[in-house]
């Protein structure tokens, strides 16, 4: 892609826009979205211009939201024909594009929208920030149960053009509440004089307007859908969720939960395009409490003093020791996060987990420990012994550390993924050091 960029770099140098636009017209939607992401402002604004309507629609919605608002600003200045642009995009495509804007950025382009497609983005940026509202489409097909599936052809080839799946319709009644979904493939098999109501089974899979986002991906991820209409509380078809929209929430919750697991706090987007100060501020504030907290170690060690004195081969182990005990811990912590997440367990089965993770946790401590004292053998043989029975223990306790905080940061409503690597690694130092020298001390007391 970094060749084809420089390709067209050239052309723009050149100002060969009649090259520039007859290989534009024989790309894909999603070779050009990448082609812009690799080229300078100027460059993705000219290349963008000479898209047609279509291909803009549709490369747009691929791009990332930092390149859509370098574009629109860019537009802007060009006077770009924006409305039609912002019109054309789909409708959750847009609300995903306009929720990240800011009010004095947003309310200019909203205006741009023709006054049914205004309506639209008003209602949908209405629903709260996660909610399965925010990502839905109002662009869908429904038919009615009495209809015959001729009629119901005929209806879709009306209507279908600007549905944004096809491979289901929906069946309403005359309220408009939603009473099932059928297969097109069901529909085209069937006979033309039969009626729609002969077809449907009523099993159907329906989110709510306010249901979380992570339920929706719960949701495609069990059912194995493409689509999933979303009813109101009183059941009235809405809309409806595609599966590229979830796949959107599915990486931005898995980004958002690595950066709360890394300590850097919310989700900061492409580094490249962050300022230094923007990037300080969302890392500095955990890594500040995380040093106050390591002042604990620190006081952990100085009140062994005496034992070290003693026995001065101790320290060459204790990186070591503490450092499994916090692997271990960040391990066992990930296993918990994800299965939290992806609901395969629940709050109240942490008691059966505890118990298991002791003897996991004891065959991992017992396997380290071998490998350890192998090397205090060559290094220090007179504290085999503490180093063998210091790994079993800081594995144990950094293991049931990291599998006991994401329980107890959901019981409090916290994000579990809050209970983050670096946050586990400090705790298991500290517990760490309190271990590996009180064994020291009883054993050379001995």
């Amino acid at each position: 892609m970094v060749t084809v960029a420089g390709n067209f770099t050239e052309l723009i140098r050149r100002k060969d826009w009649k090259a520039l636009k007859m290989s534009i017209e024989h790309m894909d939607a999603v070779d050009i979205a990448n082609l812009i992401e690799y080229l300078d402002e100027e460059e993705e604004i000219v290349v963008f211009r000479l898209l047609n309507r279509n291909q803009a629609k549709e490369v747009f919605q691929l791009l990332s939201h930092e390149k859509q608002e370098e574009l629109i600003d860019g537009l802007a200045h060009k006077n770009y024909k924006l409305s039609e642009l912002l019109n054309d995009i789909e409708p959750d495509d847009r609300t995903a594009f306009f929720e990240e804007l800011p009010g004095n950025v947003l309310q200019p382009l909203i205006q741009l929208l023709s006054p049914e497609e205004r309506k639209t983005a008003v209602q949908l940026l209405g629903y709260p920030e996660d909610s399965v509202g925010r990502l839905m489409t109002p662009e869908y097909v429904a038919i009615r149960p009495e209809w015959t599936i001729e009629r119901a052809f005929a209806h879709i080839r009306q209507y279908g053009r600007d549905s944004e799946t096809l491979n289901v319709v929906y069946v309403v009644d005359e309220q408009w509440r939603l009473i099932d979904d059928i297969k097109i493939r069901d529909l085209i098999f069937a006979r033309p004089e039969q009626l729609v109501s002969e077809l449907m089974d009523r099993k159907f899979v329906a989110l709510k307007v306010f249901d979380d986002q992570e339920k929706a991906v719960r949701a495609f991820r069990d059912y194995d859908r493409v689509a999933l209409p979303v009813v109101n509380n009183e059941g009235v078809l809405v809309g409806i969720v595609t599966v590229d929209d979830i796949m959107d929430v599915a990486e931005e919750e898995t980004t958002e939960d690595f950066h709360k697991f890394g300590s850097v706090g919310d989700t900061i987007g492409n580094p490249l395009r962050q300022t230094v100060a923007f990037l300080y501020k969302k890392r500095i504030t955990w890594l500040i409490a995380l040093v106050f907290m390591n002042v604990f170690s620190g006081a952990a060690i100085a009140s062994f003093e005496g034992v070290i004195q003693t026995m001065v081969s101790l320290v060459f182990f204790l990186p070591l020791l503490i450092d499994s005990g916090g692997n271990a811990g960040s391990q066992s912590a990930t296993l918990m996060i994800r299965s939290l997440a992806v609901g395969d367990v629940k709050l109240s089965d942490w008691y059966k987990l505890i118990g298991k993770e002791v003897f996991v946790s004891f065959f991992l401590g017992l396997t380290m420990a071998l490998g350890v004292a192998a090397v205090a053998s060559f290094r220090s043989p007179e504290i085999i012994a503490v180093v063998a029975i210091t790994m079993v223990l800081v594995v144990m306790s950094g293991s049931i550390i990291g599998m006991l905080l994401p329980f107890i940061f959901t019981r409090f409503k916290i994000d579990p993924a809050a209970a983050s690597a670096p946050l586990i690694t400090s705790i298991a130092d500290i517990t760490g050091v309190i271990i590996y020298f009180s064994v020291a001390n009883w054993y050379l007391s001995l």
